[in-house]
């Protein structure tokens, strides 16, 4: 049952990521983080309880997007969606995590939803996680003690779960330099926009002339967590892609995934679409979207 009337609880609001640290090694499992609050207010008006929040919004110099053609693209914890759609080299080089963006929602959940806490939702139809995903990047994790960085491949655990431990904030987003010979693409599925996918994914592909030298192939709602499809990559690594190679890719794709049957689709919809959406990303990537 979903109310329009929030639970009681405790509000944090701290002004320095040194007052977040040092809140979180007094409340650690206790606190909930909240950056723009898409989604924890909305569990919130639903079934999910917490004691105290802390609010993000009072820490300034976190909203950042900044790109360095050898360093790759630093996205702060408070940066949002919708600030990477007016980020020309997130259009030009990162052109799977514009499209992402460019879909992402509403307008209004576009400039107050960050990129980050996309990614901590640990929600398999993440759209902005599923074309980090396929990128690949690392995630900044601070606490008292010190500095880790987690790689994308290691952040998800389960639905709902990361690998970010109580006591640490996340405060920065890592994606690497791409070339001029590197092609990303994302698509997805639904119903309209404003709804979660019924499916997603997102491609890289590190080419040279015709042939592609490696991939990264991620596709979200079909598991726990959003998936990495090596098979496919291996597919397609080493090899000009030609119809046949797409092809087989797609006639294969559903050997990779576990999707089940929820509220936006069934398993059975979602393994017989699966090849299309593979071949068109693929597609759109060779296509010339970086």
């Amino acid at each position: 049952m979903s109310t329009r009337i929030l639970p009681e609880f405790d509000l944090l609001a701290p002004q320095s990521v040194t007052e977040a640290l040092d809140l979180l090694a007094t409340y650690k499992d206790r606190v909930t983080v909240m950056a723009g609050g898409t989604d924890v207010l909305v569990a919130m008006k639903s079934r999910f309880r917490t004691e105290t929040v802390m609010i993000l919004s009072g820490i300034s110099g976190m909203d950042y997007i900044e790109y360095d053609a050898t360093a790759g693209l630093r996205i702060g914890a408070l940066a949002t969606v919708g600030q990477l759609l007016d980020h020309a080299d997130v259009k030009k080089k990162y052109r799977a995590l514009w499209e992402a963006a460019d879909i992402f929602a509403t307008p209004q959940l576009r400039n107050t939803a960050t990129v980050v806490g996309n990614l901590l939702r640990a929600s398999p139809a993440g759209d902005c996680s599923c074309a980090i995903y396929a990128i690949g990047g690392k995630l900044l994790l601070q606490s008292k003690t010190g500095r880790r960085e987690v790689d994308v491949d290691d952040l998800w655990l389960s639905y709902g779960v990361t690998a970010r431990m109580a006591n640490e904030l996340a405060v920065e987003l890592l994606l690497p330099a791409v070339g001029k010979d590197t092609r990303t693409a994302f698509q997805r599925v639904t119903r309209v926009n404003e709804d979660l996918a019924k499916l997603n994914m997102a491609v890289r592909l590190d080419m040279s002339g015709k042939i592609c030298k490696t991939a990264r192939v991620a596709m979200g709602c079909v598991g726990p967590t959003p998936r990495r499809l090596t098979g496919i990559e291996g597919q397609l690594e080493g090899r000009e892609i030609t119809e046949a190679v797409l092809q087989k890719a797609a006639d294969t794709v559903a050997s990779e995934i576990s999707p089940i049957d929820d509220i936006r689709s069934t398993a059975e919809y979602r393994r017989d679409v699966a090849g299309v959406f593979l071949r068109r990303t693929i597609q759109q990537a060779c296509a010339g979207a970086r």
